[in-house]
């Protein structure tokens, strides 16, 4: 880390000739300029910032891949960026953005039902500044970037958004985590604009239990969404499915018989801590005790080859269409492959899901940081990116900010 942080400093003096600035980047190598959340409360910030209208970059004119002269690294020196690379050797090709913190919805593992305190708009990203940002780390080597929120099909320029993100050269990927509620509407035109994968929650197959868990209607619509993107043509359809004990842990065979016939991938997410969700650790159903579950049925079902970096375990049920994950972040974590960082609604970079450190990186745009300033402040923070997140019972008893508020 002292390595990381002198590389970024020496950088930093080349670049730099604001005194302000010059601060604001000290204070962060350190670990000062970060701000933590309790609760659904955002902490003030206490940055004196100047006009934000102003401060960010034109995106249309800035989509331009820049020289070599003009990088801060040398792909011929550096297969893959410095800045997005931490003390452990993990590459971060995979930026998650959070286009909003509303939701239709309240479901129980994510909120608390009486919802969650919303940031002022005026402190959210703005389009161009989610644009910005999405340029800038796929410039470093981001490959692949999900969209979440919040529910980031209720925000109004999610198209505009996809299709921008669409001509940035070097993405490979754009991902939509959805509720489905608004789905089916919408679907024809996000693939029109560029959408590649979706991943759909889905926590219940029987309504009235639906219900119970997010709190709301809306079961149908989501089983519309789903059938019509697997009318459309997206292979597999991913469907999310946390499972808790004493709610729907009772559905794990009624959800792995859904891929007999299609093209589905349910993933089994294990219960994970966050504020305001009551996590208990017997409610917490374990990727084993699903596996073993789901093995009595199925005796014959055989694990898939994954990618290094992929979060889920995934089986198959021989002869079957679609296939089952499991997200073992509790019992089972994939820390050491970790290939993810997160940008919050409200634009702070964080670096471990669980982790309740953030750094705002909308504070640093609109100050009128340049590109390479604010590579400074994203490779500080990836450096300081620990080996594996603190365990279930610790993070447990942790601050951190509710699922809803981070980006889930």
């Amino acid at each position: 880390m002292t390595t990381h942080a002198s590389m970024c400093c020496r950088l930093f003096d080349r670049h730099v000739s604001s005194t302000h600035f010059r601060k604001l980047f000290v204070q962060c190598v350190n670990g000062n300029f970060q701000r933590l959340y309790s609760g659904a409360t955002h902490n003030e910030n206490e940055l004196k910032l100047g006009n934000s209208t102003s401060s960010a970059a034109n995106f249309a004119s800035s989509t331009k891949t820049r020289s070599k002269q003009e990088r801060l690294r040398d792909d011929s020196i550096l297969p893959f960026s410095a800045f997005l690379t931490d003390s452990f050797g993990r590459r971060h090709s995979y930026l998650r953005i959070s286009l909003t913190e509303k939701c239709n919805l309240r479901c129980q593992y994510c909120m608390p039902e009486e919802g969650v305190k919303l940031t002022p708009r005026g402190q959210l990203l703005s389009t161009s500044e989610v644009l910005t940002l999405a340029r800038l780390f796929v410039q470093e080597g981001v490959e692949k970037i999900r969209l979440t929120g919040g529910e980031p099909l209720i925000r109004p320029d999610i198209l505009h958004i996809i299709a921008e993100l669409r001509k940035l050269e070097g993405l490979k990927t754009i991902a939509v985590t959805t509720n489905g509620m608004n789905l089916a509407r919408l679907l024809p035109k996000l693939k029109d604009t560029g959408l590649d994968l979706l991943n759909i929650s889905l926590d219940s197959l029987v309504p009235a239990k639906f219900e119970f868990i997010v709190r709301r209607k809306g079961f149908h619509k989501v089983m519309e969404g789903i059938e019509k993107a697997i009318d459309m043509g997206y292979n597999p359809v991913k469907v999310n499915c946390v499972i808790m004990r004493g709610f729907n842990e009772d559905e794990l065979l009624d959800f792995v018989a859904l891929t007999e016939k299609k093209p589905l991938e349910v993933r089994f997410i294990e219960y994970m801590p966050f504020d305001g969700n009551k996590w208990n650790f017997k409610k917490m159903v374990s990727y084993q005790e699903m596996l073993d579950h789901i093995r009595q049925q199925w005796p014959n079902l055989e694990k898939l080859k994954t990618g290094l970096t992929e979060t889920a375990k995934t089986f198959k049920v021989p002869g079957f269409k679609g296939q089952v994950g499991f997200i073992t972040s509790m019992s089972d974590h994939f820390c050491g492959s970790c290939n993810r960082l997160r940008i919050t609604a409200d634009g702070n970079l964080k670096v471990c899901l669980f982790g309740n450190s953030e750094v705002s990186l909308r504070d640093i745009l609109r100050s009128g940081a340049s590109d390479e300033e604010l590579l400074q402040i994203i490779g500080a923070a990836v450096g300081r990116k620990k080996k594996q997140h603190a365990g279930m019972f610790n993070i447990s008893q942790m601050k951190n900010r509710p699922m809803i508020l981070i980006g889930g």
